[in-house]
C-alpha cells in the first residue's frame, strides 16, 4: 500500500521583527494547510535572521565598538526557546526543566506560538532559527508536531566559517532522529543544516539512523548545492527538502547596512552628560575644483617662507567641523598634481611627477582661482594589447586610458558590446544596476525538493522573495525501493571493516 504525504518547502525571507517574521511564518503555514501540507520546512535561521555581509566589526585580534553593538542586535533578534546553553535533550522536550516563578513557561513564548500554530493547522512544522541560550547564540532548527509539540531540536555542531565568530557550537547529541506518525505514514527525520551537509561522517550519522526523511535549511545558494542535495539523496535513498531564504540587499537589518547604527543607538540608550575630549585630527588641505566640489588631503609638513618658493594659498581643516576652516601662515602649495579629462568627460587627477621636464606634461596648480584645468590627452589602449595576468581579464566593455606616469586604468565603456559572455553579462548588470535602491539579490534561494534517487521533484526556486512555496506528494516506500542496490550503512557499507562512533549520540535507528 502506497505511503504517501504532501510535503513543501518553504522560500522566505526573515523580516525587520522577529514578530513579523512569526506572523509570516503563520501565514505560509495556513497558506500551505489549505493545499493539503503534512509537513512544512523553513528556512536556515528564519526567526533570528541570518546576518548575511555583516563583519560585526572583527578582523584577526581586532574587534570594534560598532560590531559589538551589531552583535548586540543580533542577540536581541534571536530567539528564547526556553533551553539551557548545554541543551537539556528530553528535559526540554518534556517540558521537565524549572520555570522561573510567576512564569507559565521558559524563555519568550516563540515555542509556544509554534506548537499552537502547528496544532491549528495540522502542519508539522521544521523551523529553522537563531536561537539564544544564556549567553550565546546557537544556529538551531526545531521539529513541532500538531499533537505533541515541539518533539525535538537540532543545534549547528559546526558553524560555517566567520558564522564561529558569532555561533556557538551545538552538541552532537542533537543529531537524534525524531520518528512521528502522520496519516498512518511512519517518518524518521533528521536535519543537518547547511554546511553540515558539506560533512561526510556527519552525514553518515543520519544514514545509520534510517533516516526516510532527510531536512536541509540552509544558507547555501551557491550553484553547488542542488548537486549536493541529489547526491544526498541518492547515496542515502531518502527524501531530502532543502529551503533557503532569498534575499535582496534593501532586505538587510538597519543595523547591517548602516555601520553608524552603533553612535547614534548608544547615544539614544545611554545618554551621558559628560563630553568626551575632542581629539584634533591631522590637518589637511581643501581644493576647490571648477565645478564647486572640494577635495580634502593630508598636508604636508609647513617648511619655512621661502624655502620652496611657496606661493599658493590652501586652507586648512584643524578639527573635526568641516565649516571651521582657518589659513596658514606662512602659505603652503600641496603636492603638484596633473588633471586628464577623459572622452565622456570626467576628469582623473593623479600626482605629478617631480619636473615636467621628465613627461613634458605641466603641473596643475591648485588654488582659489576658477581656472580650468589643463587637458591631457587620454590614450586609449586595446584590450589585445594587455597581458591579460597584469589586469586580471580586462572585459571588453572596459577602456583601459594610460596616465602621465605610464600606469594602466580601467574606465567602463559608454558603448559596451551588444554581445558578451555570461561573466560580461553579469558585471555588467552590476555596474549597472541601482545598489543604492538595493534591488540586487544577495541570495539567489535555491529551495527544492529531492527524490530517493536523486531526481529534482520541485525546484530549485530562484529569485523569488516572499511566498516561494514548493510542493511534492511522496511515495515514502520509494525510500525502501532504492535499498535493493544500495544502503550504506547497512548491507552495502562493510560494518564488519568500518565502523562510526560519535561521541553522545546513539545512532542506531530509533524504534
Amino acid at each position: 500500500m502506497p505511503q504517501c504525504l504532501t510535503v513543501a518547502v518553504s522560500q522566505s525571507c526573515t523580516l525587520s521583527t522577529t514578530s513579523a517574521t512569526l506572523s509570516a511564518l503563520a501565514s505560509t503555514t495556513q497558506q500551505a494547510a489549505h493545499r493539503g501540507t503534512h509537513l512544512l520546512l523553513f528556512p536556515g535561521a528564519y526567526l533570528g535572521g541570518y546576518p548575511r555581509t555583516c563583519t560585526f566589526g572583527s578582523s584577526v585580534g581586532s574587534r570594534s565598538d560598532i560590531g559589538r553593538e551589531q552583535f548586540l542586535r543580533h542577540f536581541h533578534d534571536a530567539v528564547d526557546l526556553g533551553d539551557t546553553p548545554a541543551g537539556a535533550g528530553d528535559e526540554w522536550v518534556e517540558r521537565r526543566l524549572e520555570i522561573a516563578k510567576g512564569q507559565d513557561f521558559r524563555g519568550d513564548g516563540t515555542r509556544e506560538a509554534l506548537e499552537k500554530l502547528a496544532r491549528e493547522t495540522g502542519v508539522f512544522l521544521v523551523v529553522g532559527l537563531v536561537e539564544r541560550a544564556g549567553g550565546s547564540l546557537y544556529c538551531a532548527a526545531v521539529y513541532v508536531c500538531p499533537r505533541e509539540g515541539c518533539i525535538g531540536k537540532r543545534r549547528k555542531v559546526m558553524p560555517t566559517g566567520s558564522e564561529r565568530l558569532i555561533w556557538a557550537q551545538g552538541s552532537p547529541s542533537t543529531l537524534r532522529a525524531v520518528t512521528t506518525t502522520i496519516e498512518g505514514v511512519k517518518l524518521t527525520l533528521a536535519s543537518a543544516i547547511c554546511w553540515e551537509n558539506y560533512m561526510p561522517l556527519l552525514r553518515f550519522s543520519l544514514y545509520s539512523q534510517n533516516v526516510n526523511l532527510y531536512l536541509a535549511p540552509t544558507a547555501d545558494a551557491r550553484d553547488t548545492w542542488l548537486p549536493l542535495m541529489q547526491t544526498i539523496a541518492c547515496e542515502g535513498r531518502t527524501f531530502v527538502l532543502s529551503a533557503n531564504q532569498c534575499v535582496k540587499r534593501k532586505h538587510l537589518p538597519a543595523w547591517i547596512k548602516d555601520d553608524t547604527i552603533s553612535k547614534d543607538w548608544r547615544a539614544d540608550k545611554c545618554h551621558s552628560n559628560k563630553s568626551p575630549q575632542r581629539q584634533l585630527r591631522r590637518s589637511s588641505t581643501i581644493t576647490k575644483t571648477d565645478d564647486n566640489h572640494e577635495i580634502t588631503w593630508p598636508l604636508p609638513e609647513p617648511e619655512p617662507i621661502g624655502a620652496n618658493g611657496s606661493k599658493f594659498s590652501s586652507e586648512v581643516v584643524q578639527n573635526d567641523n568641516p565649516s571651521s576652516i582657518a589659513q596658514v601662515t606662512p602659505k603652503v602649495s600641496r603636492r603638484m598634481s596633473v588633471v586628464t579629462k577623459i572622452e565622456d568627460n570626467h576628469e582623473i587627477t593623479w600626482p605629478s611627477l617631480e619636473t615636467t621636464s621628465q613627461n613634458n606634461l605641466p603641473p596643475i596648480q591648485h588654488s582659489d582661482d576658477k581656472a580650468s584645468p589643463t587637458l591631457l590627452p587620454l590614450t586609449t589602449i586595446p584590450t589585445d594589447d594587455v597581458d591579460e595576468g597584469d589586469l586580471n581579464s580586462p572585459s571588453s566593455f572596459h577602456r583601459l586610458a594610460k596616465t602621465p606616469s605610464n600606469h594602466l586604468i580601467a574606465l567602463p565603456s559608454s558603448n559596451p558590446p551588444s554581445q558578451s559572455t555570461p561573466k560580461e553579462s553579469s558585471t555588467l548588470s552590476a555596474i549597472n544596476s541601482d545598489s543604492s535602491a538595493g534591488e540586487e539579490f544577495i541570495c539567489r534561494g535555491g529551495s527544492c525538493i529531492i527524490s530517493p534517487t536523486g531526481a529534482v521533484l520541485a525546484g530549485p526556486l530562484w529569485e523569488v522573495e516572499t511566498g516561494g512555496l514548493l510542493f511534492a506528494t511522496v511515495d515514502f516506500e520509494d525510500c525502501e525501493r532504492g535499498r535493493l542496490d544500495l544502503d550504506v550503512a547497512g548491507s552495502y557499507g562493510r560494518g564488519d571493516a568500518f565502523e562510526l562512533r560519535v561521541r553522545g549520540l546513539d545512532i542506531s535507528p530509533p524504534s
